[in-house]
């Protein structure tokens, strides 16, 4: 299990060579009419190389336990050194004893909007706001890294989501979308917000019993995998019946609704009908997964 440590370090040279993400990024420009400009390679490679290289915590990762994510940017419209954008954030990581890989995040961020020169160096200061696209990106590396550490220990991404918040802060005054309360109920501001919020801490704990107390054990035992998968369910109930149809609840099922039709269909058999019905309260967009569970 990897090391969740509670104190870390921001980007300081010269005292750790950790690597924590394998990042694939992609720049989709096609809808600009000029999808073949080398500035939109450019950004592609810059940002890979920014969320790779970057030291982000002091945590010796090892490279097995590297986060494999994909950065997947749409550019809308494109003027001079200014990016109409959306992004796609997505994590995943192995399941222990298998060579099964699991989601544990997908969130779609329509409020992108940069500013980016060809060639700009791209460093994180985590005192200061430099650009919206660096602070984007490196908000979602630390959410990142804070899902990944709670999928290994209960509460393990506290000072990651803690982090995010100081980005968002440091953001606020910006003036650009998707830090700050009025800019809806989708928002950078709102996943940290509800991250660090107790009325959501059934997301959390859920995401701990859903990897650590389930799919990590199904090499093991199978049956009381899929039992433990129900309890995580029953979890996300209990914080749906507090706050109904929160982000992060859709947050979880954007990642994991195929994942849990397919592991509710297949053998060894549980009793799911019950849960069936709370899969329809919780997560009504995805009925169509859960009337095709076969039990």
């Amino acid at each position: 299990m990897r090391k969740i440590v509670f104190m870390f370090l921001l980007l300081v040279s010269g005292i750790s060579q950790a690597q924590e993400f394998n990042a694939r990024v992609i720049v989709n420009a096609e809808q600009t009419g000029q999808p073949n400009l080398q500035v939109f390679k450019t950004l592609e490679r810059s940002l890979t190389e920014f969320i790779n290289n970057t030291q982000w915590t002091t945590v010796d990762y090892r490279t097995e336990e590297r986060i494999d994510c994909s950065f997947f940017i749409t550019i809308k419209d494109y003027n001079n050194d200014a990016f109409d954008a959306s992004i796609q954030v997505q994590a995943s990581r192995p399941v222990y004893g298998s060579n099964y890989t699991t989601t544990t995040f997908n969130v779609n961020d329509k409020q992108f909007n940069f500013n980016y020169l060809e060639f700009q160096p791209l460093n994180y200061d985590p005192n200061t706001f430099d650009s919206n696209l660096i602070s984007v990106i490196s908000f979602y590396a630390y959410t990142l890294l804070g899902v990944d550490g709670d999928t290994f220990e209960l509460n393990g991404g506290g000072p990651y989501f803690e982090q995010a918040k100081s980005i968002v802060n440091a953001a606020q005054s910006s003036n650009t979308l998707g830090w700050n309360l009025q800019d809806g109920n989708q928002t950078r501001f709102k996943l940290n917000d509800d991250l660090l919020s107790g009325t959501y801490d059934g997301y959390r704990k859920a995401l701990y019993q859903y990897h650590r107390e389930a799919l990590d054990i199904m090499q093991e035992d199978v049956k009381k995998g899929k039992e433990a998968v129900i309890i995580a369910l029953n979890e996300l109930e209990k914080m749906h019946n507090v706050r109904p149809n929160s982000y992060l609840m859709r947050i979880f099922f954007d990642a994991k609704a195929n994942e849990i039709q397919q592991m509710l269909s297949d053998g060894p058999s549980v009793n799911v009908a019950e849960t069936i019905g709370i899969l329809n309260k919780i997560a009504p967009t995805y009925s169509k997964n859960w009337r095709e569970i076969k039990f």
